[in-house]
């Protein structure tokens, strides 16, 4: 699909260039925000890295998990066949969907043919993708989030803005205003009460919902087993009690064998909150078989590309799709602990956010403005458990737009000029002193503290320091000068002595 028709169509994807800014304006002003964002990743980032010690020889772990995702997306095809034959051997069925609005019409065929008037939802960032709870509303179908930080965002008709826990920025105040506001009676912004309400709310659902809802965290190829990790017992209500199960999974999040997914469900459960291993780890191989206690009478896999094929054999982006979604990335950005995810205003936040949604909508002129919104600082890299380099990634979509001449016309003219004054020693030096001229109508107090332009961003929160007015290599030159006429018994000395004398601009 093209840049401009998927544009159309997706009401998030056009608040993403154009709200960028002052999204960010609006976040950065949001002391609140700022702190809960900071706390939460502090603590998760601090349980990761304990993790990792007491795991031992990390990045011998990291190397195997990353050369696992490279393997499957290499040989995604022969895996994906395989996968989907032993989901069909199992008495599952499998739906390949090319788009978001395949995946959403097979999903709406499974609940016509079963009359479903609900629908109990697990944790799925790839249902949020393509927007399946706004389609059910708009046909009669209510769909009930059941994972508490998705229920809160319901209630508050919000989207995520964390890969793993969606409500980060809300505190318990916060969520009793929402409750009382929903249950029509006060509650105390306390832990215990709120979940217990949540709890009695949701048994409910569990009981008479028509479809169960999950994501995948991992498809294992060798049998057509569903893995879902979780640390809420929802995970396993909405995928046993329904009578049928849909799963929605992303068509790279696939692993060959058993002894792959313990590997990816260490580094997975380590990388994400800091833990050994999630408190719930299901293996769903196909529905209920006759003897079984529980499970549902039908599986589908809903299996969705939606872009990532677009990025195979693309030797700058397929390992984008080795991610496994564990949000270590978005707790060490220094960007995103300022802003929080919805900034973002897309489904992915955080560095994995500012690559994937792109590449994902191939549209670089709107959601492309998200590569900008990095320190590529390469803090990405280090905390991701399969290696992914994010950070190159996102210089490489800045290069692409750039190609594309997507960049306003007065940037590229900027640049033009800076590439033929650092290629000439001549420009460069005159351009030196001309800079240092052109500055004085903006110091103020030896730095310019508000600066003009498009340099104006940057002078929001920090000022740019004085040019002097002679450079290093002038006074270097000088130096080298004074070291020469000196008597040689001088010299010793000379350096040190002339350095103390060189007064600063």
């Amino acid at each position: 699909m093209s840049g401009t028709a998927q544009h159309e169509r997706d009401p998030v994807l056009s608040k993403i260039g154009s709200g960028l800014k002052k999204r960010t304006e609006l976040a950065l002003e949001d002391d609140f925000l700022r702190k809960a964002v900071a706390f939460t990743t502090d603590k998760l980032k601090t349980g990761r890295l304990k993790a990792m010690d007491d795991f031992g020889d990390w990045e011998t772990w990291r190397e195997r998990g990353r050369a696992i995702r490279e393997h499957v997306v290499s040989h995604l095809d022969y895996y994906l066949t395989q996968f989907s034959d032993n989901v069909a051997k199992a008495g599952g069925h499998v739906h390949f969907c090319r788009s978001g609005e395949d995946a959403v019409r097979a999903f709406l065929d499974i609940a016509n043919k079963a009359e479903a008037k609900l629908v109990a939802k697990g944790k799925s960032m790839v249902s949020e993708e393509i927007h399946l709870n706004e389609r059910l509303e708009q046909i009669g179908i209510e769909a009930v989030e059941t994972d508490l930080g998705e229920y809160i965002l319901q209630l508050a008709k919000e989207t995520p803005s964390h890969l793993i826990i969606p409500a980060i920025h809300k505190n318990k105040r916060q969520i009793a205003d929402l409750f009382s506001d929903h249950a029509g009676e006060p509650f105390p912004a306390e832990t215990r009460p709120l979940a217990d309400y949540a709890r009695r709310k949701l048994r409910s659902i569990f009981l008479e919902a028509d479809i169960g809802l999950t994501g995948c965290n991992f498809g294992i190829a060798e049998s057509g087993t569903i893995t879902l990790v979780s640390n809420e017992g929802n995970g396993r209500m909405v995928s046993t009690i329904p009578k049928i199960h849909v799963v929605v999974m992303g068509m790279e999040r696939l692993v060959p064998t058993f002894a792959d997914v313990e590997v990816m469900l260490n580094l997975l459960a380590r990388s994400a909150t800091g833990q050994k291993l999630t408190t719930y780890t299901s293996f769903i191989t196909g529905p209920r078989r006759e003897g079984d206690l529980d499970g549902p009478e039908e599986l589908h896999v809903l299996v969705l590309d939606n872009g990532r094929s677009s990025q195979l054999g693309d030797p700058q982006f397929q390992e984008v799709l080795h991610c496994i979604r564990c949000a270590a990335c978005l707790n060490v950005c220094p960007v995103y602990r300022h802003v929080g995810g919805h900034t973002y205003g897309s489904v992915y936040s955080g560095p994995i956010g500012a690559v994937l949604t792109p590449l994902l909508q191939q549209d670089y002129q709107e959601a492309g403005q998200l590569a900008y919104a990095s320190s590529l600082c390469g803090a990405c890299y280090e905390a991701c458990p399969v290696k992914i380099p994010l950070h190159d990634m996102l210089v490489q979509l800045r290069h692409r737009k750039v190609k594309l001449k997507m960049t306003p016309a007065a940037e590229r003219l900027a640049f033009k000029t800076y590439a033929t004054a650092f290629g000439s020693v001549t420009l460069y030096r005159m351009a030196n002193k001309a800079a240092y001229w052109m500055q004085r109508p903006l110091l103020k107090g030896g730095a310019i503290r508000r600066a003009p332009g498009p340099l104006a961003g940057w002078t929001q929160s920090r000022f740019l320091p004085m040019k002097p007015k002679r450079s290093f290599r002038e006074r270097w030159a000088e130096l080298q000068r004074e070291l020469a006429d000196a008597p040689p018994s001088a010299n010793a000395t000379a350096p040190a002595d002339a350095a103390r004398k060189e007064e600063r601009p």
